[in-house]
């Protein structure tokens, strides 16, 4: 039997947090390693405790749980971050997503729904609330009309994998599409990211839509 998901819970208010925590540790593959009040104890606590997801607030004293996030993401930290804040607002969305987060979702969630979306989060996907999800499909499908910059050192080959991997396609679905093997694919990513200096996937993503549209040979 696999080991449960850690999850370290960072919000600053304490109610909130036992009632969380409630939640989480009422499913037997989820275990609540610890928990923090504000970003700064957040970051102490990723380092001690090596969890699998933080389901982080936004708004906490001193650093916030934005600023934790992207602080997570500079590091190369391994954790996953949930945010689970009050902000509905497109702008808190897309910076929680540009900081590192894997998913985003408002207080006030079904506990089923904050449940499956630390498992989904754990596992790399991106999650986000029902409301929330329409419009990151809009925001991606429809970008504002800007001109295309040009991404510098792509090969055509890269670009086909840049298009495909911004579509939402898995690496095993990009090789199935090229035909090519899912280690060609990665190692394809692992370029990409590198020419893009980007870490994952979301902020490849967010690249190519700063430029548009994805970059074609």
């Amino acid at each position: 039997m696999s080991r449960p998901l850690r999850v370290l819970v960072a919000d600053d208010h304490p109610m909130f947090r036992e009632g969380l925590r409630f939640i989480l540790g009422r499913e037997p593959d989820l275990l609540v390693v610890g928990e923090a009040d504000t970003g700064v104890h957040a970051l102490r606590l990723v380092g001690e405790l090596d969890p699998d997801v933080v389901v982080m607030d936004l708004a906490m004293p001193g650093l916030d749980g934005l600023a934790a996030t992207r602080r997570l993401a500079e590091q190369g930290a391994r954790v996953r971050v949930l945010v689970l804040t009050m902000s509905e607002d497109d702008e808190s969305v897309f910076a929680a997503v540009r900081a590192g987060a894997g998913g985003y979702l408002v207080k006030g969630a079904d506990p089923e729904q904050v449940v499956s979306a630390v498992r989904a989060v754990a596992r790399g996907h991106a999650v986000f609330g029902p409301h929330l999800a329409g419009r990151m499909l809009s925001f991606f499908a429809h970008p504002p009309a800007r001109t295309p910059q040009e991404v510098p050192g792509l090969s055509a080959r890269e670009r086909e994998v840049l298009t495909l991997l911004a579509e939402g396609l898995s690496n095993a679905e990009i090789g199935r599409v090229l035909f090519i093997s899912p280690i060609t694919v990665r190692n394809h990513v692992s370029s990409i990211f590198a020419k893009l200096q980007v870490s994952n996937r979301r902020q490849a993503m967010l690249r190519v839509r700063a430029h548009g549209e994805a970059p074609r040979g």
